[in-house]
């Protein structure tokens, strides 16, 4: 039986490193570009910002959302699993 080789991903960081970063630069600058400074947050990037909101009703939620609520005029997902209780 044949043997799976395995994949060094060190070796493709190396060779293929710069290469994705500049994309990933590339893409988000154009994102940027299209629809304003501020489209993207990287994840507490902008923990500091101030921004009205909308409570959920659900201290938890407002909690975990990080701004108290549901920021007016952004669009928020939430997913997951459904919990019934």
């Amino acid at each position: 039986m044949a043997t799976k080789k395995k994949t060094n991903f060190d070796d493709i960081t190396k060779k293929y490193g710069a290469e994705r970063d500049k994309a990933l630069a590339d893409a988000l600058a154009l994102i940027e570009k299209d629809f304003g400074k501020g489209s993207l947050m990287r994840l507490g990037e902008a923990a500091n910002q101030k921004v009205s909101v909308v409570s959920s009703g659900s201290l938890a939620l407002d909690i975990a959302l990080g701004a108290g609520g549901y920021p007016k005029g952004r669009i928020v997902e939430i997913y997951g699993p459904r919990i019934f209780w």
